[in-house]
């Protein structure tokens, strides 16, 4: 039976991640970040992933790591997404994590970038655009566009017609691009002109990319559900304080009413997030679906969660100062990474033999 409740080991994990954020990238910081160009706090990247160990959540102890589950990393994801944190923890410790992981090489090549992974030492980034689904068959050569944290990689997981490559990051041609979202940075990525070193065969590499990226959306789940409750929170923190003729804001029926609304989708949402990692963590056979459905309804949550915190918080939720605009563009840009809700809802058609609408005569 799917276990969704939190474990006192995930409640810890989570209150230490928690007062690492609110210390060192509150959303003064984040905003201040982003006027400079580059939204990488200096130095948070090695407290989270080095310093507390988050990097080597899913790496088994023998390789360097710390031998939990995808639950875990999902708790780390859900703080991640609260304060829309500019880290590379869902493209490295997560998707580059999981592909190494399922090559099952016991080969240095592979064990050695995994422990250096692990270790927060490296960060390594799928060379794959951030829309990839886990069922899409990635391009092999040539200038791929929309890279999340290439900009941060020390090294590239290469995707070739002979199968996958880790690739410096300094071999490559890394051209920035400007996001939607400016907490994770995109890049255009070209490798053909870096030798590197082969992983994996074409065959071996597709099942590996297909586990890195299923992996991926399924945790992705809990950043929405991170971003989404906070949103809620803060709107219903802000509608608290809010008077309006003597009255606080949130006491009008029609805006309790909306926040009612909401508390229920995040419930739900927190249901699907948690099914899907505990899935990936117990290696269930329905992890493929239970990921779809978590990224088909999730994705819509977070979205609607971070309008309503935008509209809700009046006037000054829509100024560049207050941190709503940040959860908004991250909501959106989530909404299409790993797959968009309609093709995730396809998948999910498919493998529960869910018949097409017959056209009308």
């Amino acid at each position: 039976m799917t276990d969704l409740l939190y474990s006192d080991t995930e409640d810890d994990l989570r209150a230490a991640v928690r007062a690492l954020l609110t210390d060192r990238a509150g959303p003064d910081v984040l905003l201040g970040r982003i006027e400079t160009g580059s939204p990488y706090v200096p130095g948070l990247w090695r407290a989270l992933a080095a310093d507390m160990g988050a990097a080597g959540l899913l790496v088994p102890e023998k390789l360097g790591g710390q031998g939990a589950s995808h639950r875990e990393a999902a708790v780390v994801l859900e703080e991640l997404g609260r304060a829309v944190t500019p880290v590379p923890y869902l493209t490295s410790s997560v998707v580059a994590t999981e592909t190494l992981l399922a090559i099952e090489d016991p080969r240095e090549r592979v064990t050695g970038l995994l422990a250096d992974l692990a270790a927060g030492r490296t960060v390594a980034v799928l060379a794959v655009p951030l829309s990839a689904a886990p069922d899409a068959r990635p391009a092999t050569g040539g200038r791929v566009t929309g890279v999340a944290d290439a900009a941060v990689a020390d090294v590239l997981l290469v995707p070739r017609a002979d199968g996958l490559y880790a690739v410096p990051a300094a071999e490559a041609v890394i051209e920035p691009q400007t996001p939607l979202d400016l907490t994770r940075p995109l890049a255009a990525v070209d490798a053909d002109a870096a030798s590197g070193v082969r992983l994996a065969d074409r065959a071996a590499a597709d099942t590996a990319i297909r586990r890195g990226l299923l992996a991926g959306a399924g945790l992705l789940a809990s950043e929405q559900l991170g971003l989404a409750a906070w949103c809620l929170e803060e709107t219903v923190r802000h509608t608290k304080e809010r008077f309006q003729f003597n009255r606080p804001v949130g006491s009008f029926q029609a805006l309790k009413h909306r926040m009612a609304q909401l508390w229920l989708e995040i419930v739900n949402a927190r249901a699907a997030a948690r099914a899907a990692a505990d899935a990936l963590a117990t290696g269930s056979p329905d992890a493929p679906l239970t990921v779809a459905v978590a990224q088909a309804y999730c994705s819509k949550v977070a979205v609607h969660a971070a309008e309503e915190c935008v509209q809700l918080h009046g006037g000054i939720g829509m100024t560049w100062e207050h941190p709503a605009h940040l959860a908004l563009k991250r909501a959106k840009s989530d909404q299409i990474a790993l797959g968009s809700a309609g093709s995730h809802r396809a998948v999910i058609a498919e493998l529960a033999e869910l018949p097409a609408p017959v056209p009308s005569p």
